[in-house]
């Protein structure tokens, strides 16, 4: 199966929450007026796709129409395909994990959300793709963290360096960056505590290991992912605003949005944080995370529906 046709069978229960809504203002409307184009306005905010952005894509839906002279409700259709793809899309590279080897990427996010899982899964997709990766479990104080990100390095064929429980995390990614320098490993992907609760020790740990990331690997282009489970909805947007205070987060990796009606979520962010979303998951098989394209997301979402 593509990735295409599991993102689109992925995001189903999002496109009937979201997608049937506006086929259903498409079939009772007949012309584009104020009460057809308020309409599809409600129907993005039931969508978790959030007051400010639907506002947002309101408004351009309306521009389109004035500008362009629409007045049969059905023109209207790839109009917000249009404004949907646009207001994800941040530039092709953006959505892309640097290439400017080597990198060193962070992975935060809180406990619960698929952090570690998307870890193994990235590296997974990186070492299919020929480049030499190393993972550091620098999670030493949630419990098996570091059991379970070596169980996932044992089944992907990957390296993972790890000390004991409670260990200094910095010492973790220390012993990470001499080995990936003895290796020539192309990107080290650290897993980080998801202790947001605490914010203060949370922040001063990554800002430990990035010291140690800046002193002994200078070279390496350094990435901070945030990890978002996309069925929290609402709540996601409140991780990203949480973080992005004690972090420069380059791109966003959004996991379970295959059971999740609430994948409207993604539009919210990508509009109201200015962030790039780099990875999406869709299932749990080893594959199915993938690079974030904002065009398939789009087409995905709409993909199977009459006229879309």
């Amino acid at each position: 199966m593509s990735f295409f046709k599991k993102l689109s069978d992925g995001l189903k229960k999002t496109k009937d929450n979201m997608v049937r809504g506006f086929e259903d203002a498409f079939n009772t409307y007949t012309k584009v007026d104020d009460r057809f184009l308020e309409e599809l306005e409600d129907i993005l905010i039931m969508s978790d796709v959030g007051m400010e952005t639907s506002m947002k894509i309101s408004d351009e839906l309306r521009e389109a129409v004035r500008t362009k002279k629409i007045q049969d409700v059905n023109e209207v259709r790839q109009e917000v395909k249009a404004v949907v793809a646009k207001i994800l899309d941040k530039g092709e590279e953006a959505h892309k994990l640097s290439s400017d080897y080597p990198v060193v990427v962070m992975v935060i996010g809180v406990n619960g959300v698929g952090k570690t899982t998307s870890i193994a899964k990235i590296a997974n997709g990186l070492k299919n793709d020929g480049k030499k990766v190393l993972l550091v479990a620098g999670d030493t104080f949630r419990a098996a963290a570091a059991e379970q990100l070596e169980i996932w390095g044992e089944r992907i064929g990957v390296n993972v360096i790890r000390h004991k429980e409670g260990s200094d995390p910095a010492a973790v990614v220390f012993d990470g960056v001499q080995s990936a320098k003895a290796k020539g490993i192309d990107v080290i992907i650290c897993d980080t505590a998801g202790r947001l609760h605490n914010k203060k020790n949370l922040m001063n740990e990554l800002n430990k290991m990035n010291r140690i990331v800046e002193r002994e690997f200078p070279e390496a282009t350094r990435e901070t992912l945030l990890v978002i489970d996309g069925a929290t909805g609402q709540n996601a947007k409140s991780q990203v605003k949480e973080f992005s205070e004690i972090a420069d987060i380059t791109g966003i990796i959004l996991t379970k949005l295959d059971g999740t009606a609430k994948g409207g979520i993604v539009i919210s962010i990508s509009d109201e944080f200015d962030i790039p979303v780099k990875y999406i998951g869709v299932g749990e098989g080893v594959d199915d995370m993938q690079p974030f394209v904002p065009s398939e997301f789009a087409d995905a979402l709409f993909d199977g529906r009459e006229n879309w």
